[in-house]
């Protein structure tokens, strides 16, 4: 089943939630800002996505700008970041079997419901 990381208060997270509900495929709907990620959900998530933490942080959130701009901080700690402040996490975020995707643009979604 498709998991989608979702913010309904982010335009690009609606597009992506209104094209699932358009595939007929069975997801789950994760309100990431209520129900956090833990930091092994995270690490799972960024390995799926084959990125690094960091990559996963929204730079323009105020909070990443107040408390987090111009910090070199580690894997770990981006992460507790993110657990912290999970306002931070790019969004949508889709999960499907082994594989992830920042749908961003919308278009990316394609690459877990191929």
């Amino acid at each position: 089943m498709i998991k989608i990381y979702h913010n309904n208060r982010c335009s690009k997270s609606r597009c992506a939630l209104t094209a699932l509900e358009e595939s007929g495929q069975e997801f789950e709907v994760i309100n990431y800002l209520q129900s956090t990620p833990t930091a092994d959900e995270l690490r799972e998530i960024i390995e799926k996505l084959g990125i690094k933490p960091y990559d996963l942080i929204r730079k323009g959130e105020s909070v990443y700008i107040s408390e987090f701009k111009g910090k070199d901080l580690s894997d770990e700690e981006w992460i507790a970041a993110m657990v912290e402040n999970p306002i931070l996490i790019e969004r949508p975020i889709l999960v499907s079997g082994d594989k992830a995707v920042i749908a961003r643009p919308t278009e990316r979604i394609n690459e877990i419901l191929s």
